[in-house]
């Protein structure tokens, strides 16, 4: 695969690259279970982002129970303390032929993007549980960090405003992931490492899939938009965060 090609546009696009500092304490041997168990909850957070835009915007009612009954078993697992799934089984029940459907060419999209986007981020999640079970790292709940939150804290409260607010934050956040398992491959073993750079090809386009839907239910210019959420994105990178997490900003412990 030709990275460099794949991050390019990325690095244009992000305001600023992940900070060193992050990288030298994400590489640390002690912190890689929460590194991994943040990691895990990201790629369920970004399935539900997915869940969610297809749910109020274009799901009728029979695809919208299809879609919450294809994550509650993620869920149970991951935040109610429930068993763990058998979570290949489960994945294929995730297929388009179950998903909502609509006549609206924009909706469409939106739910053929996030369809696909859903069942790469649930096998993400599975193939993260996979690694954590093989370094017998035990899954535990942790606490949010500030970053989707404080991107999601300018999303504007009027609509369409606020689903194109909502699908610029996604490309950034599915940016920043493309971004940082680039960064962070390096520093791991050659296992991780190598699923680390398995995982750039479907960020990138998921990062494009967000911004292309945005443009298009916009009908005007972004570029001012997508710039203050890039800025935004950068200070949340970039400033120092009391808490490590896969999307943090400096350690202050660092």
């Amino acid at each position: 695969m030709d990275y460099q090609a794949l991050l390019s546009p990325i690095h244009q696009f992000l305001h600023c690259p992940t900070p060193r500092a992050w990288l030298e304490y994400a590489r640390r041997p002690e912190h890689l279970p929460l590194l991994l168990t943040d990691h895990l909850i990201c790629e369920l957070k970004a399935a539900q982002t997915a869940m969610l835009l297809v749910r109020k915007y274009v799901a009728d009612k029979a695809g919208s129970e299809a879609l919450l009954n294809a994550l509650r078993p993620y869920e149970a697992f991951a935040f109610r303390d429930g068993p763990q799934p058998d979570f290949a089984a489960l994945h294929k029940q995730i297929s388009k032929a179950r998903m909502p459907v609509t006549d609206d060419p924009w909706g469409q999209q939106l739910i053929a993007s996030m369809v696909l986007l859903i069942k790469e981020e649930l096998h993400h999640f599975w193939q993260v549980r996979e690694v954590m079970l093989a370094r017998n790292i035990p899954y535990q709940k942790i606490t949010a960090s500030r970053y989707a939150r404080g991107m999601l804290s300018e999303v504007r409260t009027h609509e369409p405003l606020t689903l194109v607010d909502k699908l610029i934050c996604g490309a950034y956040i599915e940016a920043r992931s493309c971004e940082r398992f680039a960064a962070l491959a390096p520093y791991l073993d050659a296992p991780l490492q190598k699923f680390y750079l398995s995982l750039l090809r479907s960020e990138a386009r998921h990062y494009q899939d967000y911004l292309n839907l945005a443009q298009q239910i916009s009908g005007v210019d972004l570029a001012g938009r997508i710039r203050d959420f890039g800025e935004r994105e950068a200070w949340l990178i970039s400033t120092p965060d009391s808490e490590f997490r896969f999307h943090s900003g400096v350690p202050v412990t660092a």
